[in-house]
């Protein structure tokens, strides 16, 4: 996995992420409730602080929790809620330390369907149905991860020229697409109420 991803929309950030398999998970991870570049951006700002170039998985399970949280928590945070993204996040390294020996990339690694990686990536802590088929997307259209049946098993979100998540982003251009189009979403949705 190299390629440039542009969800931060901050190069260093950028870099991170597309390079680095925890780093993607752990950006959409924290994809919740805080604007998406804030979100994408913590991987980086977390390995900057653990005085380390990537996130390591076994590192992360292995540290104090309460250390951990102050870690997200230093100015600027994290995210909005550093105290429970840092639970979450040390609770997805802890799994991909038990599941793979602490390699993200084994989540997606030698998966034959896009049913199977659906699968693996819903048993994440922290990622529902909703999360895992935006990643699954995003593994598809842009880190080249496509076992037959992906973009059906990422449903809407794999759909080829749709703008509707972090899957679809390239750049800026795009970014104010993934936003219009979740504004007509929402507008849609309280109109139906």
């Amino acid at each position: 996995m190299n390629t440039t991803l542009r969800l931060a929309q901050q190069p260093e950030a950028d870099e991170l992420l597309g390079r680095s398999p925890l780093a993607a998970l752990v950006g959409m991870l924290l994809d919740q409730q805080v604007p998406m570049e804030w979100a994408f951006s913590g991987p980086y700002t977390i390995a900057r602080r653990m005085g380390a170039d990537d996130l390591d998985a076994e590192a992360i399970a292995a540290y104090d929790p309460e250390a951990f949280a102050e870690l997200l928590k230093e100015k600027p945070a994290v995210h909005r809620y550093p105290g429970s993204m840092a639970k979450r996040i040390q609770q997805l390294c802890g799994f991909l330390v038990e599941e793979y020996g602490g390699d993200a990339a084994g989540v997606w690694t030698g998966v034959t369907s896009g049913a199977e990686l659906f699968s693996r990536l819903k048993a994440l802590p922290g990622f529902g149905e909703q999360k895992a088929r935006i990643f699954l997307a995003l593994l598809g259209k842009q880190l080249g991860v496509r076992p037959r049946g992906w973009r059906e098993a990422a449903g809407p979100y794999g759909e080829a020229g749709s703008f509707r998540s972090v899957a679809d982003i390239t750049g800026p251009e795009s970014l104010a697409k993934v936003r219009a189009y979740k504004q007509e979403a929402k507008a849609a949705a309280r109109a139906a109420k």
